[in-house]
């Protein structure tokens, strides 16, 4: 009984499996299976019996190997699980008994019947499975007995019918989706027509025919892959822009003595008129920055002379603004003599003699330096 609780446990999990098959891997079939059966003949018992009415066994023979076959129709819900009900003959077997005093005891039993199975699979592959079935058997038993000399037999047949218990495994082949080919083992439990109790193991092979299946789908052709269109050739890449040019310095030195009295830091009328032509000429241009730098010459103590070549850079930036140049744009710087136009040697001493100031006088001027003109391009281009 625990090998058959077992075979029924595989057959449960392969039901609970099967709602994962496609359906059309189901349908119904119908098959035939052919082999040998082999059943085991009690021989001490049949002693035993014979002892009860006086005699002694001398031999046994038994007929313990028939030919066996079974035709079944069955259901497939899918690839793992069906029922399967069909007729089984498991065939006749015999024993020859020779007794003291002198004798025989003849017997035979005929197994036929019907079963009911549940059939559990699991594919390897898309021809080939393994399978484990299991159910019930209604089994009809016909026994016969003859006794010869001095064995007696009153009562010389014996029919029972009863239920019981099969299982078994196999394997399955299918050649095509509507052939196959089974090779099965199975055990069979059995009453005699005296009530024994016995297995019968039938080994068989046969083969199954399905229905209802459709054709195998036809192979898918290969795709067929155009070669991809030749690739034009590239256009080269158009030539990097040019670099942007670099900053445009323009540089206007104005004489101090053209634009102030000597020593002083007012821009006088003449300065202011060359001033506003200057101015005039940044109309229409685009500028970063315009830096205006006094300058002095050597004459004069150092502080004297940065704090005058500042007040004049700062009263030439003031003069721009008023003529239009934006204030954030013009930066005023005073620097003393530390960059002269004039050599040492070109105007010798330091006295503030009329000849000096008069030889210094390329030192005594405002440089304005303006950096980036751009001009504006014209109306209409």
């Amino acid at each position: 009984m625990k090998i058959a609780q077992r075979f029924g446990m595989i057959l449960i999990l392969a039901a609970l499996a099967g709602p994962e098959a496609v359906a059309d891997d189901g349908g119904w079939y119908l098959g035939l299976n052919a082999g040998q059966s082999r059943a085991k003949v009690d021989d001490s018992r049949i002693a035993d019996d014979l002892a009860i009415d006086g005699f002694a066994t001398t031999s046994v023979d038994n007929e313990e190997h028939k030919f066996s076959f079974k035709s079944f129709g069955g259901y497939e819900f899918n690839r793992y699980f069906a029922l399967e009900s069909g007729i089984f003959d498991l065939g006749q077997f015999g024993f020859r008994a020779d007794t003291l005093p002198p004798g025989s005891l003849h017997g035979q039993v005929k197994i036929i019947g019907v079963n009911l199975d549940a059939v559990g699979s699991i594919p390897i592959g898309d021809q080939f499975s393994l399978f484990a079935r299991g159910g019930g058997i209604y089994e009809r038993s016909a026994d016969s007995f003859v006794g010869t000399g001095a064995v007696a037999v009153p009562d010389y047949s014996h029919h029972r019918r009863y239920g019981d218990y099969k299982y078994g495994a196999g394997a399955q082949y299918d050649f095509t989706r509507f052939l196959g080919m089974r090779l099965e083992a199975e055990r069979y439990r059995i009453d005699d027509g005296l009530g024994n109790k016995g297995d019968v193991d039938v080994f068989s092979a046969g083969l199954i025919l399905k229905f209802g299946r459709r054709p195998e789908p036809a192979p898918i052709p290969p795709a067929i892959v155009s070669p991809p269109p030749p690739v034009a050739e590239a256009a080269p890449p158009p030539p990097p822009p040019p670099p942007p040019p670099p900053p445009v310095r323009k540089r206007v030195s104005f004489s101090a003595d053209s634009l102030f009295d000597f020593g002083k830091d007012t821009v006088r009328p003449e300065g202011k008129s060359k001033l506003r032509e200057f101015a005039s000429q940044l109309q229409g241009d685009r500028f970063r920055i315009i830096t205006v730098t006094g300058h002095t010459d050597r004459i004069g103590s150092h502080e004297y002379n940065l704090n005058l070549s500042m007040r004049r850079a700062e009263s030439v930036k003031a003069y721009l603004v008023e003529t239009g140049v934006p204030a954030d744009k013009v930066t005023a710087r005073g620097v003393d003599g530390e960059d002269p136009v004039t050599k040492p040697e070109d105007c010798p001493g330091r006295e503030r003699t009329p000849r000096v100031i008069a030889c210094l006088q390329p030192d005594r001027r405002v440089d304005v330096e303006v950096t980036a003109i751009e001009t504006d391009p014209a109306p209409g281009t």
